[in-house]
């Protein structure tokens, strides 16, 4: 009996401020303008399985997760593998950050699970990430679990998505109609947000009124976020456009944020830490706190992680990633 064993890796996307462009019936050429931050911590999926009856087993070894993501990665990655049918499999699925709070989890899930299925049955590693990518953008879409984030995940760093889509299509996988850049100096990042489960993103991106609101923010900051090249010079301008976003769009004001960006700001504030700011997550109820300067290093980090337990608010301590 044939044995399979595969893993996939995927850091978590940040949505900062986008679009909602989902007008195609095709799923692959739905998606997002906007820019964001691509994370180290994500979701991490070991493959395994023997020969006999098609089906899947998950299992969550550390925070809970939605097991249907991953059942429909599977039955999408069939139809264009057939080395996976035919296999009884399991997919052991390790969570570094939490669900449903904006931190592109489902994203991230399916691009790691659909790199461990294809790499248990021995495909090249490239052509098994961009097929991932691909499966990944197909899936969120089909889900309204989230519009742009794989094909931010496909750039990596700090992103911006300049072309609506996923970021790989066809037989080939060639590029698809998806285009974004990334740049990054693994710049540290502490992720803060309230206990318990934040809204679906659905929520908002199946709302025609949250659509035009969020659009025509996402669209007025994109206008000079697209412009010139992307790279660390252009950090500020990010900072500025994120807070003009989450003001213009409706969505500070909406599930109490700005209580939750008042709190993070006078936990950074008792912690002494200076030249740091606290960004709205889209669309969770949570808030990523960056320094000023992205080369900056992890000194005001521990502090700042203390005063936001004594607000009540939790944090974890992350870094931008590596590009893809």
């Amino acid at each position: 009996m044939h044995r399979y064993l595969g893993r996939g890796r995927c850091g978590g996307h940040i949505t900062l401020l986008f679009t909602v462009s989902d007008e195609s019936d095709d799923p692959i050429r739905q998606g997002s303008l906007g820019a964001g931050l691509c994370v180290d911590d994500g979701v991490e999926v070991v493959a395994y399985g023997e020969d006999g009856e098609f089906g899947l087993k998950v299992t969550f070894e550390s925070m809970e997760g939605d097991s249907g993501l991953y059942e429909e990665v599977l039955n999408a990655i069939s139809e264009e593998v057939p080395e996976v049918l035919g296999v009884s499999w399991g997919v052991s699925v390790t969570i570094s950050l939490p669900p449903a709070q904006g931190f592109g989890v489902s994203a991230s899930g399916a691009v790691a699970s659909a790199m461990a299925f294809q790499r248990a049955v021995g495909l090249p590693y490239e052509e098994s990430m961009r097929r991932a990518y691909s499966v990944a953008h197909k899936v969120e879409r089909l889900r309204s679990t989230g519009l742009g984030d794989v094909t931010a995940l496909a750039a990596g760093g700090v992103e911006r998505r300049l072309e609506v889509g996923s970021p790989y299509h066809g037989p080939d996988l060639r590029n698809g109609p998806g285009r974004a850049e990334g740049w990054s100096l693994g710049t540290p990042v502490v992720l803060a947000w309230r206990g318990g489960s934040g809204k679906h993103t659905s929520i908002y991106i199946d709302n025609s009124e949250w659509k035009k609101a969020i659009s025509l923010a996402g669209s007025r900051q994109m206008e000079s976020l697209s412009q010139g090249d992307w790279k660390a010079d252009r950090w500020n301008d990010l900072i500025v456009s994120a807070s003009a976003f989450s003001r213009d769009s409706g969505l500070f004001e909406d599930s109490s944020r700005n209580e939750l960006v008042t709190l993070a700001t006078a936990a950074v504030a008792n912690s002494g830490a200076e030249e740091v700011e606290v960004m709205l997550c889209m669309l969770g109820e949570s808030v990523a706190i960056v320094p000023l300067n992205p080369s900056e290093g992890r000194e005001w980090i521990e502090g700042v992680i203390t005063e936001l337990a004594r607000v009540g608010l939790q944090g974890l301590e992350t870094k931008v990633g590596e590009l893809s």
